[in-house]
């Protein structure tokens, strides 16, 4: 009898689109980004060179001042954020709002906001993840929602977006592990944790060294007891929750880490000492992976945190408002309007068919007019 060998849900993972083609190390991240940043700069110059006339505009394309890859980060960024805010308002659920983001980075990774402006992406991408996630809603009731938005303009970015996508649309978020992790806790709190190879006895034992488990700062008053521990489990659970909702999905998380790195990176920046005891717990004393994997999570964790802390809305602002001046000046002339240029290609798209069309009908009336003339009559079928 022939073994047959069950797949991990690390396997299941690395077989995913969103590992194999949406997962880098921070220097390919970079990297990705500064070669998109270079190809949009030149594109815009020749764009420019092309709008000019033979004098000084023709010439004064080379010297246009372009968005450096910081600048093109903070104002996707911002519209991110933005993207988050109208899924607020349209009360679609959290996977929806993370999916639109995380379809906006993925689009800027080889698409640069000089080319396509960001407020233009936004609601196709909050739209069309509404559709991937099973979130129904109208495109009319959906375009209703947003001022001086139409139901053209809304959805006339979406082939370019699912380019940009490379046609996978499958992401995959931290937030059910996170809800897994909870429950594992708190079963572990009861001293009812029945994890890899447990037993009663140890189930107990785990909940005794929870109990033991030095409490950070803000937990300190927290009592040393099962109601205690179960306390500081859900003020843990509710900071990484809130981190895995707003830094974690604006940031470059996703990218970087997997799904189960993420809610473990935000819970151990919520409690560091209880998540490390969890992975503890989990791998097992005898696990050489242990501090590798704890070394890992540090990072995320501090990746999720320097994502929080921020600037100022004031000071953003301000800082947003002269990229904004800046791009109106280097903006491709060629993409600016996308709502025309999708009309354009429905319209190439349309005569083009016509003409298949026509010469379709044309060799089906020359096939019966031969048929009509042969003396044995049509061919037999």
């Amino acid at each position: 009898m022939t073994d047959r060998k069950s797949l991990s849900e690390d396997d299941i993972y690395r077989a995913s689109t969103q590992y194999r083609l949406w997962s880098f190390t921070a220097d390919s991240l970079a990297e990705f980004r500064a070669t998109t940043n270079s190809l949009a700069s030149h594109h815009v110059r020749e764009a420019l060179r092309r709008a000019g006339s033979n004098g000084d505009d023709a010439e004064s394309a080379n010297g246009v001042d372009c968005l450096t890859v910081e600048e093109e980060l903070k104002l996707v960024r911002f519209y991110c954020d933005r993207a988050m805010k109208l899924a607020d308002f349209c009360e679609f659920p959290t996977n929806i709002k993370a999916t639109a983001v995380q379809y906006l980075k993925r689009f800027y990774l080889s698409n640069s906001p000089m080319t396509y402006h960001p407020k233009q992406m936004m609601p196709c991408a909050l739209f069309f993840a509404t559709k991937t996630d099973n979130n129904y809603i109208s495109l009319k009731s959906f375009a209703s929602k947003l001022p001086k938005a139409t139901e053209e303009s809304v959805i006339a970015p979406e082939y370019l977006l699912t380019q940009g996508l490379r046609f996978t649309f499958d992401v995959r978020h931290p937030h059910r592990g996170l809800e897994g992790g909870f429950m594992e806790l708190q079963a572990m709190a009861m001293g009812r944790y029945q994890g890899p190879s447990s037993s009663p006895e140890k189930a107990a034992e785990v909940q005794e060294k929870m109990m033991k488990v030095e409490s950070p700062a803000r937990d300190r008053a927290v009592e040393k007891s099962m109601s205690g521990i179960q306390k500081r489990i859900q003020n843990a659970h509710q900071r990484a929750s809130s981190l895995l909702k707003t830094t974690a999905i604006l940031g470059d998380a996703y990218f970087l880490y997997t799904p189960s790195q993420i809610w473990l990176g935000a819970f151990m920046a919520a409690d560091e000492s209880l998540c490390a005891f969890y992975v503890q717990a989990v791998l097992g004393a005898s696990s050489d992976i242990g501090d590798q994997v704890i070394e890992t999570l540090h990072a995320c964790a501090a990746l999720l945190i320097e994502g929080a802390s921020g600037k100022s809305d004031a000071e953003e602002k301000e800082e947003l408002k002269l990229i904004d001046k800046k791009l109106y000046k280097c903006r491709n002339p060629e993409k600016s309007d996308i709502t025309t240029l999708n009309q354009a290609e429905k319209r190439t798209g349309d005569k083009g068919a016509m003409e298949e069309e026509k010469v379709v009908k044309k060799r089906k009336l020359e096939i019966e007019q031969r048929e009509a003339e042969d003396p044995f009559g049509p061919t037999l079928t």
